[in-house]
């Protein structure tokens, strides 16, 4: 991946200037530090911070078709550029480069903005058609690859990550849009097309903007797409799995292209295992992987990570988070994450990614969308617990069920019974399409009791969850039930914070990029036709994917218990928030200042978690959520200025302004 900056405005109503584009070139860094390019025209201007993965010589962006009326840049990776150069090369297209971004423009050229339709890959990317003054924005399938965009006086601007909007000093200073605050504190995320700064906008995935001399124009190319009972696959799970494998070796194989070594992130569980094990016995048995450790056993993976390292005989490397870097990395992470977070699970990989480039390696292929693709959280069989439990209420297998699904809580009697009570709350919810998330949402909502009074009185009548809806598609009420809780998790906690927050943010902070193969829009269109039964058989999740597996990967692997990727908050932040800088930001009069908190309440629950030495899971978000948000208020919302940086001497530079 790269980062990707611009500006356009229409013809004859601005002039684009070097001296706006350049530091929003330069906030990008991080994610380029190879190259640096800019393309200037009268209406437009294109900048591109390059990471070089593939064509490492000639590859600088931006890239032009052969007359040079077409030019691009892109982040991400364009896997089927082969086959798509091999057929533009006959209808007489002349390439100059060996790099995948080359084949957009001479798409684009053939197909027009239908080019998108025809990507296998994870981008973002901008395409200046000169002749007919237009700029083209696209967003691949899932989000991988992030995308902003903000107008203000006739300019329109778009970069790969919203301080460097800020950095071109055409828009106004920063303000909070608070209805995004409440979002994050509902869903873990603002909502697709949202930021946490009023005016700036996310370009959706799978959508495309573009602007030229009329009216703006968003259009969806693609959406994550279900199928009815009637068009659903009548093949057994053991014929589904052989196609899947099928695909997965393909999907990993292509996401190995590239001109560095690639690695793998490798935690031990189902989805990294079953790819770095794709990836030793097809393609490279020299991979080196990575893999996370913990000081608490609670979060740790490591037994299993090395099982699976000597089971392939990979070269396996790990990095132990501790508890007090955890707390330290903390503001970093919240600076790249550009939004609040309710978890300190981003920081592990932020600590990971900076440790996999220390090794040399730019390039890891990792295991995100297996669990939302093929079944494999708690909440999906949590659903089909709940509407059971609701449908059968005297059934001698509720009791079984709910044990069954989580045995750590049956441990007390205290927990059985709290457990039974929520799962039997919401039981007359059972015809709302939201069914499988409304809990999840309504738990996490309870945070925001720590809102302040001006807040909440602004928020007063706004519902974060009516306006989810708003956005549904139309058929949803009539999905099934698990196929509705995928779709959710897909579009909200995947695209928004999976991907964003834990995902692209923290690799690229260090110039490092993921490559997820489970996110192959080939997969997702096939599973989308597997019968929700075999996607969750009885409570065994992902039943699909460990067909896939179970003559690739050993029986300890594929039929161990599941544990969810989570890093210690509580642990990590006890005996930190005495340091000098976590106890100006949770001070009464910072409190009150950014106006945000009740400073009352948020005394009280600090003072709890460090009398009694941890406090329940609601309460643990709202200690990450809090601080995150007073520390994203300071970098970004407080008239914070921009340092100065040295001049970019750039490595390609076209200029076709007049003087």
């Amino acid at each position: 991946m790269c980062g990707i900056a611009g500006i356009w405005t229409a013809p004859g109503q601005g002039r684009i200037s070097e001296a706006n584009l350049e530091p929003m070139v330069r906030a990008l860094d991080h994610r380029g530090p190879d190259e640096k390019g800019i393309y200037l025209d009268p209406s437009v201007g294109l900048g591109h911070a390059r990471l070089s993965l593939i064509d490492l010589t000639s590859g600088g962006q931006p890239i032009g078709n052969e007359d040079q009326t077409v030019w691009t840049i892109l982040n991400g990776e364009i896997y089927n550029y082969r086959e798509l150069r091999t057929e533009l090369e006959r209808k007489g297209h002349r390439f100059y480069t060996r790099t995948d971004t080359e084949v957009i423009v001479h798409l684009y050229e053939e197909d027009g903005q239908g080019c998108v339709d025809r990507f296998n890959g994870q981008f973002a990317f901008a395409v200046w058609d000169r002749p007919n003054q237009t700029l083209f924005l696209a967003r691949d399938r899932f989000g991988i690859c992030p995308l902003y965009y903000a107008e203000h006086n006739g300019y329109w601007l778009f970069a790969s990550e919203v301080k460097a909007l800020l950095a071109s000093h055409l828009l106004p200073s920063p303000r909070l849009d608070e209805q995004a605050l409440d979002q994050v504190f509902t869903f873990w995320a603002p909502l697709p097309g949202r930021t946490l700064f009023r005016n700036i906008h996310e370009l959706k995935p799978g959508h495309t903007l573009t602007l030229d001399a009329r009216q703006p124009r968003l259009r969806r190319y693609w959406d994550f797409p279900y199928r009815p009972p009637e068009a659903l696959l009548r093949e057994s799970p053991r014929q589904i799995a052989g196609r899947i494998l099928e695909l997965l070796k393909d999907a990993t194989g292509i996401r190995l292209q590239a001109d560095v070594a690639v690695g793998s992130y490798l935690s031990g569980g189902l989805d990294s295992s079953g790819l770095t094990a794709l990836i030793v016995r097809h393609f490279n048995r020299e991979v080196r992987t990575f893999g996370l450790r913990f000081q608490d056993r609670e979060f740790d993976e490591g037994p299993f990570q090395n099982e699976m390292a000597a089971f392939l005989g990979v070269d396996h490397h790990e990095l132990t988070a501790s508890n007090a870097l955890i707390a330290e990395t903390f503001p970093r992470v919240v600076w790249h994450c550009e939004t609040p977070i309710l978890r300190t699970a981003p920081v592990p990989m932020y600590l990971l990614s900076r440790f996999v480039k220390r090794q040399g390696i730019k390039v890891v292929c990792t295991g995100e969308g297996a669990d939302e693709v093929f079944g494999g959280y708690d909440i999906f069989r949590e659903a089909l617990v709940r509407r059971f439990v609701s449908r059968q209420p005297d059934s001698p297998r509720r009791a079984r069920l709910l044990e069954q699904l989580y045995p750590q809580i049956f441990r007390t009697s205290r927990g059985q019974k709290v457990f039974r009570q929520f799962i039997l709350q919401d039981s007359t919810a059972l015809c709302n399409p939201l069914f499988s998330h409304l809990s999840r949402w309504t738990n996490t909502s309870r945070i925001k009791r720590l809102f302040s009074k001006r807040l909440q009185s602004d928020l007063l009548g706004y519902s974060a969850v009516d306006e989810l809806v708003e956005t549904l598609p139309e058929d949803f009420a009539r999905r099934d039930l698990l196929a509705q809780a995928q779709y959710l998790e897909e579009t909200i906690f995947m695209s928004q914070y999976l991907l964003s927050s834990q995902g692209d943010r923290m690799a690229m902070a260090h110039g490092v990029e993921i490559r997820p193969p489970y996110l192959d829009h080939r997969i997702v269109d096939l599973m989308s036709a597997v019968p929700p039964i075999w996607k969750i058989l009885g409570l065994d999740e992902k039943h699909i994917l460990k067909k896939t597996y179970q003559d690739v990967l050993p029986v300890s692997i594929t039929r161990r218990t599941k544990q969810p990727y989570r890093a210690p908050i509580q642990k990590a932040f006890l005996g930190q928030l005495a340091s000098e800088y976590y106890r100006l930001l949770l001070s009464e009069k910072q409190i009150e200042d950014i106006g945000l908190f009740d400073p009352l309440k948020v005394s009280g629950l600090f003072h709890k978690m460090e009398a009694t030495g941890g406090v329940g899971e609601v309460e643990g978000m709202a200690v990450a959520g809090i601080l995150s948000t007073q520390i994203l208020f300071e970098q970004y919302l407080k008239g914070a200025s921009t340092p100065k940086a040295e001049q970019i001497r750039w490595d390609i530079r076209i200029d076709r302004r007049t003087p």
